[in-house]
């Protein structure tokens, strides 16, 4: 016995309790339905009552110190259970989702929109001029001050009809946007000090009213 504990503890392993107790099941059938239904005088002396009482007796202590030495002891080749990974908890409805956020994130605010005449940048202005959206044939203004330089202007149009804003210095053209309608479109010059005109190049819409001056100092 003390060999077959040295073994078990050696092997780390559950092979010798099957084997064990496999012997026992198999020793048991045949003594109680092999041989003891056949033979009603069996055992027939007290000899042989011993002797089978002796085997049982081993078979018992063999399986139940195999078993007690082999409890607790993973199979050799058992794959360990898989690491699970910690999931989030779930947001339950009605209930405020805290989120971290690095304290080395920097706010940014955004930046208030240009107004009419005010400068961009050096050298440069922002200007605005919206069609009137009710359908008249007129611009929100009839003037527009700008600074010398890089001269933007965007231009809104709500109306039901298409419109346009074409400047000029006299009667010669420096640039126009497209005529369009609902939509906001952009144009930008290189203007020197002095008076421009700007106006809706659409037959008939300038001699309407929609035209004003500009003027860059």
């Amino acid at each position: 016995m003390h060999t077959i504990a040295v073994v078990l503890a050696a092997e780390k392993s559950k092979v010798p309790f099957y084997v064990a107790g496999g012997v026992l099941v198999v020793w048991a059938l045949t003594i109680s339905l092999g041989v003891g239904m056949r033979r009603p005088g069996f055992p027939a002396t007290v000899a042989s009552q011993r002797a089978i009482m002796a085997v049982t007796a081993v078979l018992v202590l063999a399986a139940v110190s195999t078993a007690v030495l082999t409890s607790g002891v993973p199979a050799k080749g058992s794959v360990p259970p898989a690491q699970t990974q910690e999931q989030a908890p779930i947001p339950v409805e009605g209930q405020p989702v805290v989120t971290s956020t690095s304290s080395s994130a920097s706010a940014t605010t955004e930046a208030p929109p240009a107004t009419p005449g005010a400068p961009a940048g050096k050298g440069s202005t922002s200007l605005k001029l919206a069609a009137n959206p009710a359908g008249q044939l007129s611009y929100n203004t009839k003037v527009l001050n700008a600074k010398a330089g890089t001269v933007t202007i965007t231009m809104t149009n709500m109306s039901p009809l298409a419109h346009n804003v074409t400047v000029a210095e006299g009667n010669k053209v420096l640039g126009a946007t497209p005529t369009f309608m609902g939509a906001s479109k952009t144009l930008s010059l290189k203007l020197k000090p002095g008076k421009y005109t700007f106006y809706c190049s659409v037959p008939g819409h300038r001699q309407a009213g929609m035209e004003g001056t500009l003027n860059v100092s």
